[in-house]
């Protein structure tokens, strides 16, 4: 206390001379249109200045919070566009693939559309991994195409998955013809070139050329008749001599597949059903 009144003691004129001037100008501005008006536009100019800044530096220091939100949103954005991407992509290589001239003659079955999640190409006996199962109406011994023709058969199904057997493989058996000769054999692979497999079984007096396509037969209840396997690219003869051994170039890339769809062999089966039921009966009849 001692030390605030010697303070006010000592500055006594100054602060007498402080408080005349506040008073002066109170008295000024209030009593003064003129004076009052200026004080008051002038006041108002420095406040706005004074909440300009404020509101800078608020924005400025708020810019940390509206960064977070704009990459939270950016995320979600990329999602969302991701999401609609994978969609499009997926109807579209559906729609290709159901749209191929190579489906023409998959035109009246019912169609499995799957995705290849794992494939293996450097071995003998070579496996397909597809994202359908059972849950999907997939079933054990369906026929497998692709865009392209022919890939293999169902070999075992899970709820959500299935493993195919593909043409590379040593224990895959699949009836095939000459297109528009009429010749069937049975179309194997013995390992080397994954673009190449052998027909074998074509009979002595068969007629065809190189480059003539050769297609599934239809003469069992997995493939129908008429799904491209690939052209003939060199005739051999059979190890005994009796019947030719073709040398087939794939159709099928098995190194670059993606998508293919399974065959719901139903009517099929139900037509070889009738037709060995008829053999059946003929043969009963003969006896």
């Amino acid at each position: 206390m001692k030390n605030l009144l010697d303070f006010l003691a000592r500055y006594n004129h100054w602060l007498l001379f402080i408080i005349l001037e506040v008073a002066s100008f109170v008295l000024l501005f209030q009593f003064n249109n003129y004076q009052g008006s200026v004080w008051f536009t002038s006041a108002n100019a420095v406040s706005g200045k004074v909440f300009e800044i404020s509101s800078h530096i608020e924005q400025f220091f708020a810019l940390t919070k509206v960064n977070q939100e704009l990459t939270q949103r950016n995320l979600q954005l990329e999602q969302q566009v991701q999401t609609l991407t994978n969609t499009l992509q997926q109807r579209a290589s559906d729609s290709i693939l159901l749209k191929s001239r190579q489906f023409q003659p998959l035109a009246n079955y019912r169609l499995i559309p799957a995705k290849v999640v794992s494939n293996t190409v450097n071995r003998r006996d070579n496996f397909i991994t597809i994202d359908k199962g059972a849950q999907d109406g997939i079933k054990k011994d369906m026929g497998v195409v692709s865009g392209n023709g022919v890939v293999g058969i169902v070999y075992l199904v899970s709820d959500h998955y299935s493993i195919i057997l593909p043409v590379l493989n040593s224990q895959s058996n699949i009836s095939c013809t000459i297109r528009g000769r009429g010749y069937f054999g049975y179309l194997h692979w013995t390992g080397g070139a994954i673009h190449l497999a052998y027909v074998d079984d074509i009979p002595r007096h068969a007629h065809f050329k190189l480059y003539d396509q050769v297609v599934t037969s239809g003469y069992s209840s997995v493939f129908p008749p008429g799904v491209i396997v690939g052209k003939i690219l060199h005739v051999y003869n059979s190890s005994d001599g009796l019947s030719y051994r073709l040398n087939v170039k794939l159709s099928t890339d098995f190194a670059n597949l993606r998508d293919v769809c399974v065959i719901d062999n139903t009517a099929m089966a139900e037509r070889i059903r009738i037709m060995q039921a008829a053999t059946d009966s003929i043969k009963e009849r003969e006896e």
